[in-house]
């Protein structure tokens, strides 16, 4: 019995039962099958829904589990045993789709929730297939063996031991050779596990070009985009996007970095890469105070914006939907997700004490905002868009939050703001470096490990052009970094939606700065949206500047060029 309102830990860890799921999904498929007619057909459509969260949500209450402890023998063989499972349940799904698409009623149907629908459904049709089952089983092992690496590692440093994410709180410290001992740390723990980690992304690769081939694909890059849901722009349109981030953003991007040099005191040509961790020769933004205290701030912050926002912080509290802090035996990074069956948006990440915990948090807020005010669009489908869309709602969050940075950090706000801004348009160039990478990989699936350091450190060295690694990180140095970068392994070709949203949050910046009370509007209708539209269509229908259109991202940037400007770094 499904408890009501439950708080998270409360929640049953409840492995799905393949047999159960596969008598249910059959049986269902076989009456829309016979579906005599629109009415029929629709009650059969929304217990199938309805099932179909049911399942998301006892596999996502394993992967949240899994996440926050990744060395719980427990719950990782029950991630084990999802890992596996979850390819025959997509099978069953693709069954199911068949039918779907091909039912006499099916014009009715897009009447009430448009050809979108089914425009997403024959994408996802395109992108399965059962014969690519044995590959997708091993794509998901080797991806939680990829996560465990990382979620154990033990890092000694002076005298105590850190995993990654609390490295992070070293690795930018005011002093330089704090600064630089602790990325030898970071650069060493990658070097004893490259080997291992390189030999999970090859495979990764082979198994993913294999699942094209099968499917008829030239290589992996047509199937990884129609996994991901993308309807309406292609790998060309990346790459005349990625051109104009290269000619409009990377320039702009290295006068931030040599201001940053300056500030710090030390040579442009003598800064290496650690030294970018750190903004400020009086250190970073600090924070006003512990992860409580960061909670309760924003608690204040979001009453304080909206009632709706009001209300959904303070449920998330209630509920217990905030795991934030970083500890032993703990995935990396950060995420929201959602569970169906309770309307439960969950915040996951890994707070470690410096500004970053600020970004995290009201980034994931973001998500999870979205989550809350769509939670009842039905289809289920319609409820999440696709990913570069999601991104809009988090990094738009962080820059709502901007007037009430005082609370999170006192009289360093303005400092906050100076840098998240230049840490934004730094990004970009980053962001297009991965993603540039990802082509170049999947173009060449047979290259070895010393082949793709060797083009990540070419794309980087064009995109990127200031980073110096020292030689005590050979690791990183020989170009290695891009194992860091967890998209890379479970969610190829995500990574360039983090810039597309980035570079749509930017015009929310400058809107709230005309009218933040039309800005906030806007925002929420975007929200409310929810995944009903796919993105290029999205911004159309909100108004907002398409990123792939040539020309557009040079108007969206030239504005924050004047709100760098106008923060007196003399005060930092």
């Amino acid at each position: 019995m499904k408890l009501v309102n439950p708080k998270f830990e409360e929640i049953p860890l409840k492995k799905p039962s393949y047999k159960s799921l596969e008598k249910k999904i059959t049986k269902l498929t076989d009456e829309l099958r016979n579906a005599k007619d629109y009415k029929e057909g629709m009650k059969i459509i929304k217990k199938m829904d309805k099932l179909m969260d049911h399942f998301s949500t006892e596999s996502t209450v394993i992967s949240i589990r899994y996440s926050c402890n990744t060395t719980d023998p427990v719950i990782s063989k029950a991630q084990d045993a999802l890992d596996e499972m979850s390819p025959y349940i997509s099978n069953l799904v693709d069954t199911w789709n068949r039918v779907l698409v091909k039912v006499p009623f099916r014009k009715e149907i897009e009447k009430k929730w448009s050809p979108y629908y089914f425009q997403m459904i024959e994408n996802s049709l395109k992108s399965f297939d059962e014969k690519i089952i044995p590959e997708l089983i091993e794509c998901n092992k080797l991806s939680s063996q990829y996560d465990r690496i990382l979620g154990s590692a033990q890092i000694e440093f002076r005298g105590n031991t850190y995993n990654l994410s609390q490295m992070g709180k070293f690795t930018s410290d005011k002093d330089r050779e704090t600064r630089k001992e602790a990325s030898i740390k970071v650069d060493e723990f990658f070097a004893s596990k490259e080997q291992e980690i390189g030999d999970i992304y090859s495979k990764l690769v082979t198994l993913r070009d294999t699942m094209a081939k099968k499917l008829g694909y030239k290589n992996f890059i047509e199937l990884g985009y129609l996994s991901l849901g993308r309807v309406d722009y292609d790998a060309k349109m990346v790459a005349s996007y990625r051109k104009q981030i290269a000619e409009n953003v990377v320039p702009i991007a290295q006068k931030l970095y040599k201001a940053q040099a300056k500030r710090l005191g030390i040579p442009f040509n003598k800064m290496a890469t650690f030294d970018y961790n750190l903004s400020f020769l009086s250190g970073n933004p600090k924070l006003a105070g512990d992860t409580p205290y960061l909670v309760e701030t924003a608690k204040k912050m979001y009453d304080d914006m909206s009632k709706e926002s009001g209300d959904f912080f303070r449920f998330m509290m209630v509920h217990h939907l905030l795991d934030l802090e970083a500890r032993p035996g703990k995935q990396p990074g950060g995420y929201m997700t959602y569970l169906p069956d309770y309307h439960y948006p969950f915040i996951f990440s890994n707070f470690n004490g410096t500004e970053g915990d600020v970004n995290v948090l009201t980034h994931e807020v973001g998500h999870a905002f979205q989550g809350y005010l769509s939670g009842n669009i039905k289809p289920s489908d319609f409820r999440s868009p696709t990913l570069e869309s999601c991104e809009i709602h988090s990094m738009s969050m962080e820059f709502f939050a901007w007037p009430y940075m005082e609370g999170f950090f006192g009289k360093d706000a303005d400092k906050y703001r100076y840098s998240h801004l230049a840490d934004a348009i730094e990004f970009l160039p980053y962001g297009i470096t991965i993603d540039e990478f990802q082509h170049w990989v999947y173009e060449h699936p047979t290259a070895t490990h010393e082949e793709r350091c060797k083009a990540f450190k070419e794309i980087e060295n064009r995109y990127t052009p200031h980073k110096k690694y020292i030689k005590e990180m050979p690791c990183f140095g020989h170009g290695a970094t891009w194992m860091r970068q967890s998209h890379i392994f479970g969610s190829p070709f995500y990574y360039i939606d983090y810039t597309l949203a980035q570079v749509c949050a930017f015009q929310f910046l400058e809107a709230m700065r005309k009218d933040h009370d039309k800005a906030w509007k806007k925002y929420i209708k975007l929200c409310k949206c929810g995944g009903k539209y796919p993105f290029v269509t999205l911004l159309e229908k909100n108004h907002i500047k398409n990123p792939f259109i040539e020309g557009n991202v040079r108007k969206i940037v030239r504005p924050l060029i004047k709100i760098i400007n106008s923060f007196d770094e003399s005060k930092f």
